[in-house]
């Protein structure tokens, strides 16, 4: 499939590399910036542009992964040349693409991506939606020839999705931040924490969250809450943090299981 990317970004970049590898033709690659479009274009064998009005009609997918706020625009500009069109966010609908496009669908990844860290693509989920079968159809057979999971998403659902990765992946990689200012403040190194953290994400894989929960928390262990909400007196912030986490866990977990 001959495919055009708007986008230079972590997820165009992944993305990108994926559908060379499997074999397809990237055409173009479109950034504001061009040099970030030469870079990314560089490596999958595309041709670079910084202006929307220079894109190549010859093409039959264009995949939009730019920031959310900028889909309406650019799936606006594109609406011209009537080509199958998709987005690849989670929190945006199907619909922002139907104003403009009759032939538009969702390829949505399920991961956290950067430029730093390589990921096998072919673990990705992939969360596709057309606008019709046919488009659906021919969505998932392109996500399948980079990824073994694919799924058939609504926008609804996506939405939901997309929360429950925030709540996943984003506020865990925040509360990290937080344990890595603790240990620096007492000349420790986060490399201390790495073990424990490998751990509960194992844990998860065969089981539900609940039921590997542990910590003070979960045992209802209030001599220690008590201590470790005076250590951060000098932090009312993350007192406040710590008394809503505890308490969220103490209510979901009445049978205070779990030891740590």
């Amino acid at each position: 499939m001959r495919i055009t990317i708007i986008g230079s970004g972590n997820v165009a970049t992944h993305l990108g590399a994926a559908l060379k590898n499997a074999g397809h033709q990237i055409v173009e690659v479109y950034s504001r910036n061009m040099q970030n479009a030469a870079l990314l274009a560089y490596h999958i064998g595309a041709e670079a542009i910084d202006n929307l009005d220079q894109v190549n009609a010859e093409t039959d997918l264009f995949i939009i992964s730019v920031k959310d706020d900028a889909i309406i625009p650019t799936a606006q500009t594109l609406a011209k040349y009537q080509k199958l069109t998709v987005h690849t966010a989670g929190a945006v609908g199907l619909e922002t693409l139907l104003k403009f496009n009759p032939k538009a669908g969702v390829l949505y990844p399920l991961q956290t991506l950067s430029k730093i860290r390589e990921v096998d693509f072919n673990t990705v989920p992939l969360c596709i939606e057309g606008a019709g079968n046919d488009i659906t159809l021919l969505l998932e057979q392109l996500a399948r020839t980079i990824s073994e999971r694919v799924y058939r998403v609504n926008s609804d659902q996506r939405r939901v999705l997309h929360l429950a990765a925030v709540f996943a992946c984003n506020f865990p990689n925040y509360l990290y931040g937080i344990a890595q200012q603790l240990l620096e403040k007492q000349d420790m190194e986060f490399e201390m924490l790495r073990p424990l953290i490998l751990e509960t994400a194992q844990k998860v894989q065969d089981h539900l969250p609940q039921e590997v929960q542990t910590g003070p928390a979960a045992r209802n262990d209030r001599i220690t809450m008590a201590a470790h909400l005076q250590m951060l007196n000098d932090e009312p912030t993350l007192q406040e943090l710590y008394t809503l986490l505890s308490q969220a866990i103490i209510k979901k977990d009445h049978r205070g299981k779990g030891h740590k």
